[in-house]
């Protein structure tokens, strides 16, 4: 969550005040009294949705991918139930690493916009790629006469210069300030603890582009070698961050845009004259996705329900990858039960971070997951932020929310599930990578660590539920 992150022992005290009395939901066990291959799912295609039979097809498909087929069938059934959103088949989708990766990308796609470009991000800044700046390549698309709007959280951009967001906005450009931080200034209804934070771009209503990396400097430092183990973080613009976006080209695009749109509308009173564009997609892609988002106005976040019932779900693997791990109970729990009953359950995690107590909270809950048989690495190779699930190799997850309370209680949040064994394997491959530059924690190691980490693991549990 970066800037959020850095400047939260100091807003804590104040989103108290404005955050009630909030809990986290109980996810209650789900199940389906029809059989899987009478669940007829919502699925969308190039050319609309699918028959009752075509989308049956779908989910035969699928099933024959799976070590478990009529689990992933059952687990798809259940998903549909929470996720209040379609599968869209026939979807190119490319995995993006890093800075070094996500940047050029997003560049391509806004140099090739013709129609629309809409940018929704924690963190707003002026980066630039290949030494061009965001700035100079909105203008020009604008006077090309591309519609360009944009929101950003009024905290994660809380450093952006005032100058940038002028030069954007005196070109013609729709800026949207995210539930400000001057309660005068708050269009609609004022909130200082719910934040948006989706990262997400798309481009003329065809691509878009969704994961962690924010629009940000940060990201475009060079690569380090492996740091010191353990080490606690102070944030620097030196620092190399790990990371991961979804570039996706497809039918699924178009549940992005209603997002952003049915975002922009919650938070302004008045017409503002946003662009839409739902195109007919002419593209042969292999990929099934479902895009989820999550928003505090939900009585559970539909992200956090997936996640749990695609754990509980898990048959044979779990590979999870997460920059903040502050779980719930319930997540926590999920994952032990998995390891008990057979599961290979790893998770990759960071070493050093931005955060230092949601640092010390992901290190308390190590002793009863490892205990579990949950396999845990730290990675040591620059800062993690990334936020990566693959269930079973065929059941894959890619985007903003992390694996803590703030994403579950007062983020908006913007994710895509992916299904079939393409994408599953490129992460789980990913994961394998980072395996080089990573160590595992020892339960016995683990448990002699000093007592003065423990004691600051116990004061930053007792904050968990706002880092």
């Amino acid at each position: 969550m970066t800037a959020g992150r850095v400047t939260l022992p100091l807003l804590i005290a104040a989103m108290s005040l404005f955050c009630g009395c909030r809990s986290v939901p109980v996810v209650s066990s789900q199940t389906t009294d029809q059989a899987p291959s009478e669940f007829q799912m919502q699925v969308q295609s190039t050319h609309g949705p699918l028959t009752p039979r075509e989308a049956r097809a779908v989910l035969a498909n699928l099933k024959a991918e799976a070590p478990d087929g009529d689990a992933l069938a059952r687990h798809l059934a259940i998903e549909q139930t929470v996720a209040d959103s379609p599968l869209y088949t026939s979807n190119r989708v490319r995995i993006l690493r890093d800075g070094e990766q996500t940047f050029p990308a997003m560049f391509a796609a806004l140099h090739a916009a013709k129609r629309t470009i809409q940018l929704e991000y924690y963190i707003f800044e002026d980066v630039e790629c290949a030494g061009e700046h965001l700035s100079e390549l909105l203008i020009s698309k604008r006077q090309q006469g591309v519609s360009v709007s944009v929101i950003y959280d009024a905290i994660g951009s809380l450093n952006t210069p005032r100058a940038f967001l002028d030069s954007l906005q005196g070109a013609g450009i729709q800026l949207l300030e995210f539930h400000p931080i001057n309660p005068l200034r708050a269009p609609t209804r004022f909130s200082l603890n719910d934040r948006d934070h989706r990262k997400m771009m798309i481009i003329d209503g065809e691509l878009g582009i969704i994961g962690g990396v924010n629009m940000s400097h940060r990201y475009q430092s060079a690569a380090l070698g492996v740091g010191s183990r353990g080490s606690e973080f102070k944030a620097a613009a030196s620092e190399h961050w790990r990371d991961a976006d979804l570039e996706i080209y497809g039918p699924a695009v178009a549940e992005l845009e209603s997002l952003f749109l049915t975002h922009w509308a919650s938070q302004v009173d008045r017409s503002t004259g946003v662009r839409q564009y739902y195109p007919h997609i002419d593209v042969h892609g292999s990929e099934i996705v479902r895009i989820i988002g999550s928003a505090p106005a939900h009585s559970a976040s539909r992200y956090y329900v997936t996640l749990l019932t695609a754990i509980e779900g898990a048959r044979a693997s779990i590979r999870m990858t997460t920059g903040y791990f502050v779980p719930t109970r319930q997540e926590k729990k999920a994952l032990e039960a998995a390891a008990r009953r057979g599961v290979d359950v790893r998770l990759m995690l960071p070493s050093l971070s931005d955060s230092g107590s949601s640092l010390a909270v992901q290190h308390s809950a190590y002793g009863e997951l490892l205990k579990a048989g949950v396999k845990i690495y730290q990675q040591d190779s620059g800062i993690l932020h990334s936020k990566t699930v693959v269930v079973d190799g065929v059941w894959s997850a890619l985007g903003s929310s992390n694996v803590d309370h703030r994403s579950v209680l007062f983020n908006d949040e913007v994710d895509a599930i992916i299904l079939g064994t393409e994408t599953g394997t490129a992460i789980e491959q990913r994961f394998e990578d980072d395996l080089k530059a990573a160590h595992q924690i020892d339960i016995q190691t683990w448990r002699h660590r000093s007592f003065g980490e423990r004691t600051r693991e116990v004061w930053w549990r007792l904050w968990q539920r706002f880092l």
